[in-house]
């Protein structure tokens, strides 16, 4: 286990520092810190007990290729990597077989069931699981559940998990894992996108006070960031 100095919300987002973007976040420190922290707590913890550093970064490298963000798959597979490497093959090709556009699932609420869709539900195959194991099979089907089809998940969902192996404590985290995995993947690739869209000041056919609009948030943009920040 490495303990990361670097802030992982910045490395993804490919923020350096005295950027526009490192401005808007330093406008919330309490919120960048707490994000850090969550990313020590659920990946890096000191006792990982009995939900291991391989296994959350293995949720962690699918969960991000689920969500196609190239970025933090090569972070989270270095992670691994360093831990099992001989799951990263396993992870890969199950994370391809569960891609989906979502979210989807079946509502239960009264007058909301016609707007329930239909898309995969995926469960590793017996190849796939071989490679890696009940316990993690487990946890991956529960990822996708969470992060696919959230509209579906209901307590009964637990039951393979406890069937796998997974304690209350682990099953906890796990949950914990995913829902913080979603928000961090979501906020780093929504500040790639405003980084990339601002225009470097004395780009050819940009005038002083546009480029200088540009190159920095707009006050609406700010204003959606600093709710995740």
């Amino acid at each position: 286990m490495s303990t990361p100095t670097a802030d992982i919300i910045d490395l993804l987002a490919g923020i350096r520092p005295g950027d526009a973007l490192d401005t808007v976040r330093s406008q919330r420190p309490q919120a960048r810190e707490n994000a850090q922290r969550s990313f020590e707590a659920l990946l890096e913890p000191a006792t990982p007990g009995d939900f291991p550093l391989a296994e959350r970064y293995a949720v962690a490298l699918f969960v991000s290729r689920l969500h196609g963000f190239a970025t933090a798959t090569e972070f989270y597979s270095d992670l691994l990597g360093d831990e099992a490497a001989g799951l990263i093959p396993a992870v890969t090709e199950a994370a391809a077989a569960a891609a989906a556009t979502g979210p989807f699932g079946r509502y239960r609420e009264p007058g909301l069931e016609a707007e329930s869709t239909e898309g995969l539900r995926w469960v590793a195959d017996t190849r796939v699981a071989e490679g890696l194991g009940i316990r993690l099979s487990a946890a991956l089907a529960h990822a996708h559940l969470l992060v696919v089809r959230p509209r579906e998940a209901r307590p009964e969902a637990l039951h393979t998990l406890v069937d796998a192996g997974w304690g209350p404590d682990a099953i906890v985290s796990l949950s914990q894992l995913v829902a913080f995995l979603t928000f961090q993947l979501r906020l780093a690739w929504g500040l790639r996108v405003l980084g990339a869209a601002s225009v470097p000041v004395g780009a050819p056919g940009s005038g002083t006070a546009t480029a200088a609009r540009a190159s920095t948030p707009t006050d609406a943009a700010r204003a959606s960031i600093a709710e995740g920040v």
